[in-house]
Protein backbone atom coordinates (compact mmCIF):
# COMPACT_ATOMS: atom_id res chain seq x y z
CA UNK A 1 0.00 0.00 0.00
CA UNK A 2 1.47 3.50 -1.64
CA UNK A 3 0.60 5.76 1.82
CA UNK A 4 3.70 8.43 0.65
CA UNK A 5 3.86 9.63 4.43
CA UNK A 6 6.85 10.34 6.24
CA UNK A 7 7.68 8.88 9.94
CA UNK A 8 7.21 11.69 12.53
CA UNK A 9 6.68 11.48 16.46
CA UNK A 10 3.95 8.80 15.78
CA UNK A 11 6.86 6.42 14.25
CA UNK A 12 6.57 3.47 17.43
CA UNK A 13 3.13 3.53 17.44
CA UNK A 14 2.61 3.10 13.79
CA UNK A 15 5.34 -0.24 13.66
CA UNK A 16 2.90 -1.89 16.83
CA UNK A 17 -0.32 -0.93 14.64
CA UNK A 18 1.42 -2.98 11.46
CA UNK A 19 2.17 -6.40 13.31
CA UNK A 20 0.26 -9.77 13.25
CA UNK A 21 0.72 -13.09 14.70
CA UNK A 22 1.87 -15.76 12.63
CA UNK A 23 -0.39 -18.80 13.47
CA UNK A 24 2.53 -21.41 12.41
CA UNK A 25 5.23 -20.03 14.80
CA UNK A 26 3.12 -17.97 17.03
CA UNK A 27 5.62 -14.76 16.53
CA UNK A 28 4.74 -10.89 15.83
CA UNK A 29 5.55 -9.94 12.22
CA UNK A 30 4.47 -6.96 10.04
CA UNK A 31 1.29 -8.11 8.12
CA UNK A 32 0.44 -7.66 4.57
CA UNK A 33 -0.99 -4.73 4.32
CA UNK A 34 2.66 -2.48 5.16
CA UNK A 35 4.07 -1.74 1.99
CA UNK A 36 6.64 -0.17 3.92
CA UNK A 37 8.32 -0.85 7.19
CA UNK A 38 9.84 1.25 9.94
CA UNK A 39 13.42 0.94 10.57
CA UNK A 40 14.86 0.83 13.95
CA UNK A 41 18.30 0.98 15.45
CA UNK A 42 18.39 -2.26 18.03
CA UNK A 43 15.04 -3.07 17.09
CA UNK A 44 12.97 0.53 18.10
CA UNK A 45 11.37 2.65 15.44
CA UNK A 46 13.01 5.83 14.68
CA UNK A 47 10.97 9.16 13.71
CA UNK A 48 11.82 9.99 9.54
CA UNK A 49 12.12 6.33 7.89
CA UNK A 50 9.87 6.04 4.99
CA UNK A 51 6.71 4.25 4.64
CA UNK A 52 5.18 2.96 1.79
CA UNK A 53 6.67 6.33 -0.81
CA UNK A 54 7.71 5.52 -4.03
CA UNK A 55 11.21 4.81 -3.96
CA UNK A 56 13.44 8.00 -4.05
CA UNK A 57 10.19 9.82 -4.03
CA UNK A 58 9.63 13.51 -3.90
CA UNK A 59 8.71 13.38 -0.31
CA UNK A 60 11.69 12.02 0.98
CA UNK A 61 13.81 13.80 -1.26
CA UNK A 62 12.51 16.78 -0.17
CA UNK A 63 12.77 16.25 3.57
CA UNK A 64 16.37 15.29 3.15
CA UNK A 65 17.67 18.39 1.42
CA UNK A 66 15.03 20.60 3.74
CA UNK A 67 17.39 19.25 6.18
CA UNK A 68 20.95 20.22 4.99
CA UNK A 69 21.32 17.11 3.57
CA UNK A 70 22.26 18.80 0.03
CA UNK A 71 21.38 16.99 -3.83
CA UNK A 72 23.34 16.27 -6.97
CA UNK A 73 22.88 17.85 -9.77
CA UNK A 74 24.05 17.60 -13.85
CA UNK A 75 27.26 15.76 -14.53
CA UNK A 76 28.06 15.56 -10.52
CA UNK A 77 25.65 12.65 -10.57
CA UNK A 78 26.90 10.33 -12.91
CA UNK A 79 30.59 10.47 -11.39
CA UNK A 80 29.55 10.38 -7.57
CA UNK A 81 27.92 7.34 -8.39
CA UNK A 82 31.07 6.26 -9.90
CA UNK A 83 33.23 6.97 -6.80
CA UNK A 84 30.67 5.31 -4.65
CA UNK A 85 30.32 1.84 -6.86
CA UNK A 86 34.28 1.64 -7.21
CA UNK A 87 34.41 1.71 -2.98
CA UNK A 88 31.60 -0.76 -3.17
CA UNK A 89 33.04 -3.06 -5.35
CA UNK A 90 36.55 -3.16 -3.34
CA UNK A 91 34.55 -3.36 -0.53
CA UNK A 92 32.44 -6.19 -1.26
CA UNK A 93 34.72 -8.38 -3.30
CA UNK A 94 35.38 -12.32 -2.35
CA UNK A 95 31.77 -12.12 -0.28
CA UNK A 96 29.29 -13.04 -2.46
CA UNK A 97 27.47 -9.74 -2.88
CA UNK A 98 26.81 -8.60 -6.53
CA UNK A 99 27.06 -5.07 -7.53
CA UNK A 100 25.21 -3.96 -10.64
CA UNK A 101 25.39 -0.42 -12.13
CA UNK A 102 22.18 0.92 -13.63
CA UNK A 103 22.49 4.24 -15.47
CA UNK A 104 22.96 6.46 -12.20
CA UNK A 105 21.71 3.37 -10.11
CA UNK A 106 23.76 0.98 -7.92
CA UNK A 107 22.01 -2.44 -6.93
CA UNK A 108 23.76 -4.54 -4.55
CA UNK A 109 22.15 -8.14 -4.32
CA UNK A 110 22.59 -10.24 -1.18
CA UNK A 111 21.60 -13.79 -1.67
CA UNK A 112 19.67 -15.10 1.72
CA UNK A 113 22.60 -18.00 2.05
CA UNK A 114 25.00 -15.89 2.70
CA UNK A 115 22.61 -13.52 4.64
CA UNK A 116 20.47 -15.76 6.82
CA UNK A 117 19.74 -19.00 8.03
CA UNK A 118 17.01 -21.06 6.34
CA UNK A 119 13.31 -19.17 7.56
CA UNK A 120 15.34 -16.76 9.65
CA UNK A 121 15.72 -12.71 10.18
CA UNK A 122 18.61 -12.48 12.09
CA UNK A 123 22.19 -11.76 9.96
CA UNK A 124 24.33 -14.75 10.58
CA UNK A 125 27.42 -13.27 12.32
CA UNK A 126 29.81 -13.60 9.60
CA UNK A 127 28.05 -11.62 7.74
CA UNK A 128 27.44 -8.77 9.80
CA UNK A 129 31.15 -7.15 9.08
CA UNK A 130 29.89 -7.25 5.37
CA UNK A 131 26.93 -4.84 5.77
CA UNK A 132 29.04 -2.83 8.40
CA UNK A 133 31.50 -2.50 5.33
CA UNK A 134 28.89 -1.02 2.62
CA UNK A 135 26.94 1.14 6.02
CA UNK A 136 30.60 3.07 6.34
CA UNK A 137 30.07 3.62 2.41
CA UNK A 138 26.91 4.55 2.67
CA UNK A 139 27.84 6.59 5.60
CA UNK A 140 30.67 8.46 3.29
CA UNK A 141 28.61 9.04 0.05
CA UNK A 142 25.45 10.33 1.81
CA UNK A 143 23.71 11.80 -1.18
CA UNK A 144 22.04 8.58 -2.14
CA UNK A 145 19.02 7.07 -1.11
CA UNK A 146 18.96 3.47 0.26
CA UNK A 147 16.06 1.53 -0.70
CA UNK A 148 16.21 -1.87 0.74
CA UNK A 149 13.97 -4.69 -0.68
CA UNK A 150 13.54 -8.21 0.92
CA UNK A 151 12.07 -11.30 -1.35
CA UNK A 152 11.67 -14.64 -1.15
CA UNK A 153 11.01 -17.61 -3.48
CA UNK A 154 7.47 -18.93 -4.59
CA UNK A 155 7.22 -21.69 -2.21
CA UNK A 156 4.62 -21.83 0.82
CA UNK A 157 2.57 -19.15 1.97
CA UNK A 158 2.17 -15.92 0.45
CA UNK A 159 1.69 -14.08 3.13
CA UNK A 160 3.99 -15.67 5.58
CA UNK A 161 6.62 -15.23 2.63
CA UNK A 162 5.51 -11.42 2.74
CA UNK A 163 6.07 -10.90 5.98
CA UNK A 164 9.82 -12.63 6.21
CA UNK A 165 11.10 -10.84 3.10
CA UNK A 166 9.75 -7.82 5.51
CA UNK A 167 11.49 -8.90 8.55
CA UNK A 168 15.01 -9.35 6.58
CA UNK A 169 14.51 -6.35 4.81
CA UNK A 170 14.48 -4.46 7.95
CA UNK A 171 17.38 -6.33 9.49
CA UNK A 172 19.64 -5.16 6.62
CA UNK A 173 18.57 -2.08 6.92
CA UNK A 174 18.77 -1.58 10.69
CA UNK A 175 22.43 -3.15 10.90
CA UNK A 176 23.62 0.00 7.80
CA UNK A 177 21.97 2.14 9.92
CA UNK A 178 23.59 1.52 13.01
CA UNK A 179 26.69 3.18 10.81
CA UNK A 180 25.20 6.47 11.65
CA UNK A 181 23.37 6.76 8.07
CA UNK A 182 20.52 9.08 8.28
CA UNK A 183 17.55 7.59 8.65
CA UNK A 184 15.50 9.72 6.15
CA UNK A 185 17.77 8.01 3.59
CA UNK A 186 16.01 4.30 3.92
CA UNK A 187 13.07 3.22 1.72
CA UNK A 188 12.21 -0.09 3.32
CA UNK A 189 9.90 -2.82 1.93
CA UNK A 190 9.14 -6.61 2.01
CA UNK A 191 8.06 -7.72 -1.67
CA UNK A 192 7.67 -11.84 -0.76
CA UNK A 193 7.43 -13.46 -4.17
CA UNK A 194 7.19 -10.69 -6.78
CA UNK A 195 9.93 -9.66 -8.95
CA UNK A 196 11.46 -13.29 -9.59
CA UNK A 197 15.09 -12.94 -10.76
CA UNK A 198 14.98 -16.83 -11.87
CA UNK A 199 12.93 -19.30 -12.28
CA UNK A 200 10.99 -20.95 -9.19
CA UNK A 201 10.60 -24.27 -10.50
CA UNK A 202 14.17 -25.38 -9.96
CA UNK A 203 15.85 -24.99 -6.75
CA UNK A 204 18.74 -23.11 -8.08
CA UNK A 205 16.56 -20.51 -9.43
CA UNK A 206 14.35 -20.09 -6.24
CA UNK A 207 17.90 -19.76 -4.41
CA UNK A 208 18.69 -16.86 -6.38
CA UNK A 209 14.89 -15.16 -6.04
CA UNK A 210 15.69 -15.62 -2.21
CA UNK A 211 17.94 -12.23 -1.30
CA UNK A 212 18.02 -8.50 -0.02
CA UNK A 213 18.22 -5.76 -2.61
CA UNK A 214 19.87 -2.41 -1.76
CA UNK A 215 18.86 -0.27 -4.62
CA UNK A 216 21.25 3.22 -4.48
CA UNK A 217 19.61 6.18 -6.51
CA UNK A 218 21.16 9.55 -6.54
CA UNK A 219 19.33 12.58 -4.32
CA UNK A 220 18.74 15.20 -6.88
CA UNK A 221 17.83 19.11 -7.11
CA UNK A 222 17.11 21.52 -9.67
Amino acid sequence: MKSKLLVAALAALALSACTTTNPYTGQSELNKTTGGALLGAGGGAVAGAVIGAATGGDAAVGALIGAGVGGLAGAGIGSYMDQQEAELRAQLRGTGVSVTRVGNEIVLNMPSNITFDVDKATIRPQFNQTLVSVGLVLQKYNMTMVNVFGYTDSTGDDNYNLNLSNRRAIAVATTLSNQGIEQRRFYIEGRGEADPIASNATENGRSQNRRVEIQLTPITRG
